[in-house]
């Protein structure tokens, strides 16, 4: 989704093994003593592979990918995998053509570690198919030094587009990101489907584009804003963490209007060779101890809501840190649904826009 660096992505096609010893007793147990996992970059626990390994007997070998679409581009080709962590809309696509396994909920014993606000999620409410991983919102990440809180919370996402900061802003580089600020701005859903509504917002980004000089970016927006280069910019909120972190002129906001709650899930395919050892290894990443490697780590909301609970509260490491705890129950953010149309128009449009 967001979060693969440049080195990463210099080899995100490459088949890693993480080095651990297959047992016969895994064997016996679960039919084989090898776990695939197609993830994100950058996106486990400093130890959570290596424990696993160990405390399972298995090997477990890591292919990256940099988008959910280049994801769903190799299991078309025909790829197998046993664990993949693709985000909330591209599950839904899936799971729509039957692509996945139904999870053994008696295998899984650790889904009542769940934090309430991943649960009954709209595209899979009961965990049928899912488990979450990671989660957060989309906000604005500003320099509170140069940028007013007040008039951040008074223009929203609008404020991509004051030109009292022309030249000091960055957008994510996606047409789902970039049209969602825009869609919300403008009162509208972002996943509407309405020709006029999608205009406006084309047309927002055009006027965003041509007169506020900005820079387009993906994970370089951490640098960016970790060293102060820009003002503003929209970011997921578990980079912001990262940048809040490291930078206490960095502060976060999210938009009265609404924006994206996201979630990306463990999920098996249906081709999966190795039905059993994934779900253990789903149970495995639901336990306290993964669940805090793997935020502590990475950074991005724990789906284990002690993990979540311990980390933001009094006294938890991301304590101060407004990045860090997703919002939840507020009715204006959404969540992408899957929309192979819309993406596709949304895709050309934001050719258009950086094109000018």
């Amino acid at each position: 989704m967001k979060k693969i660096s440049a080195l990463i992505l210099s080899a995100a096609l490459l088949l890693t093994g993480c080095g651990g010893s297959g047992s016969e007793e895994a064997i016996e147990k679960y039919g084989t003593d090898t776990l695939k996992v197609f993830t994100w970059g950058e996106y486990t626990g400093e130890n959570l592979i290596s424990d696993f390994e160990d405390e399972f007997g298995v090997n477990v070998i890591i292919e990256y990918f940099d988008s959910n679409e280049a994801m769903y581009t190799k299991l078309q080709g025909g790829s197998k995998y046993d664990i993949l962590i693709p985000s909330d809309y591209m599950i839904q696509r899936l799971m729509s053509e039957d692509a996945l396994l139904p999870l053994d909920k008696e295998l899984l014993p650790n889904l009542s570690n769940l934090a309430e606000g991943v649960t009954n999620l709209p595209y899979d409410p009961d965990n049928s198919y899912s488990v979450p991983y990671f989660w957060g919102n989309v906000g604005i990440v500003y320099n509170n030094k140069n940028v007013p809180k007040e008039l951040i919370e008074k223009e929203g996402f609008n404020i991509f587009k004051n030109t009292d900061y022309k030249g000091q802003v960055y957008m994510y580089d996606s047409e789902r990101d970039a049209f969602m600020a825009a869609f919300k701005a403008l009162g509208y859903s972002m996943n509407t489907e309405k020709e006029e509504e999608i205009q406006a917002a084309y047309k927002w980004l055009q006027e965003f584009n041509n007169t506020m000089e900005p820079a387009y970016v993906t994970d370089e927006v951490i640098d960016g804003m970790l060293s102060g280069q820009k003002d503003i910019a929209l970011v997921y909120s578990g980079d912001a963490t990262v940048i809040l972190d490291e930078n206490e002129d960095m502060s976060f906001y999210l938009p009265s209007e609404g924006t994206n709650l996201w979630s990306d899930s463990m999920v098996i395919p249906k081709n999966s060779e190795a039905p059993k050892l994934a779900h253990e290894f789903i149970n495995y990443v639901l336990t306290y101890d993964a669940s805090l490697d793997n935020t502590e780590t990475v950074g991005y909301a724990s789906s284990n809501k002690e993990v979540l609970d311990d980390m933001s509260s009094n006294g938890g490491y991301y304590e101060d840190n407004e990045a860090y705890l997703p919002r939840t129950g507020y009715d204006k953010d959404e969540v992408f649904t899957d929309n192979v149309i819309l993406k596709q128009k949304l895709s050309e449009l934001w050719l258009k826009v950086k094109a000018n």
